[in-house]
């Protein structure tokens, strides 16, 4: 795998990023690892949530990166499967410990651990796979949505949302906490609702995201790291969609699994399309499908994550 950040040349389609943009925010910083040993790789935080827990996808592509630092540059990662063991700490950084479980003819396995303070606080497997044709192929459709120009930004959305006088200031401080977060990706919400409120909905949501910033040409498995981070992101809130009555108590990701099954550039617009078929004792699950623009599917993820909620006050039975 290429080094995140690295560049062969000058243009559009490969070459030096523009002036100006987020290129090393998002390869050179979030998806950098520093060599410690030849399967040891230390990473370090760009972004934490406001719950102060590390955020679930930059491990997952962190521990992408390190698998696929260990493979050749002709295979590319097709699955990968991630548990979540223990709560990250955000002050210190994460040691990637990768394992050579197996490398075959056709097929490599990577295993990796997340380490901090001595313990695990990830596991995943990363399967890797050299191109093979096949005449046995069929996707479902890409669902029918506006395309991402007809929308707003999720910063106009959120503006638009604090313009309105009638907006209760619990929902006013959530909305300018989210709106001063500087997540690298950049999202647009479809058919999102006029009014920001919390009607129960049904457990789908569709957005537009891609990578902040340029990437450009590259090996493939840059984009399929940069892809493991933007997956976690806003996906186990599906499951909350009809329960938005509730006030959220906890919520984190207990595993994470992904399917790559065509090439795509992280840094151009995809839609994610995100549902959550069940959610009981505690716990929901979750599915997510990366389109490319052109109604190929590039990637399917599913998640299942603790959810603990407490009714609102002015809700309380009490």
């Amino acid at each position: 795998m290429a080094a995140p950040g690295s560049t062969d040349g000058g243009g559009a389609g490969s070459g030096r990023p523009p002036p100006g943009d987020l290129r090393s925010t998002l390869i050179t910083s979030v998806l950098s690892l520093e060599r410690l040993e030849l399967d040891l790789f230390r990473g370090r935080h760009h972004w934490v949530p406001a719950t102060q827990r590390l955020f679930g996808g930059q491990i997952v592509g962190q521990a992408l990166v390190a698998a696929a630092r260990s493979v050749s540059r002709d295979e590319q990662v097709h699955s990968l499967h991630c548990y979540f063991v223990r709560a990250g700490d955000p002050k210190v950084p994460v040691l990637y410990e990768v394992e050579r479980t197996r490398t075959g003819k056709s097929f490599s396995v990577r295993s990796v651990k997340a380490i901090q303070h001595g313990k695990p606080i990830f596991t995943c497997q990363a399967s890797f796979q050299l191109s093979q044709g096949s005449p046995v192929q069929h996707q479902f459709t890409m669902p029918s949505v506006p395309p991402p120009e007809d929308l707003l930004t999720q910063e106009e959305l959120i503006q638009k949302f604090l313009q309105n006088p009638n907006l209760a200031e619990r929902y006013r401080k959530h909305l300018t906490k989210i709106q001063a977060e500087d997540v690298p990706i950049d999202v647009k919400h479809v058919n999102p609702p006029d009014t920001f409120c919390l009607e129960p909905q049904e457990p789908k949501q569709f957005f537009w995201v891609r990578a902040r910033g340029y990437i450009g040409e590259t090996d493939m498995k840059v984009h399929c790291c940069v892809a493991a981070y933007i997956s976690d992101y806003a996906f186990l809130g599906t499951a909350l969609l009809p329960h938005r009555q509730y006030h959220i108590k906890l919520m984190v990701s207990l595993d994470h699994s992904m399917w790559f099954h065509a090439p795509f550039r992280a840094d151009h617009w995809m839609l994610y399309e995100c549902e959550s078929p069940w959610a009981g004792g505690c716990r929901g699950l979750v599915q997510g499908r990366l389109w490319r623009r052109d109604g190929v599917l590039a990637v399917t993820c599913a998640q299942e994550g603790v959810i603990r909620v407490q009714e609102m006050p002015n809700q309380s039975k009490l």
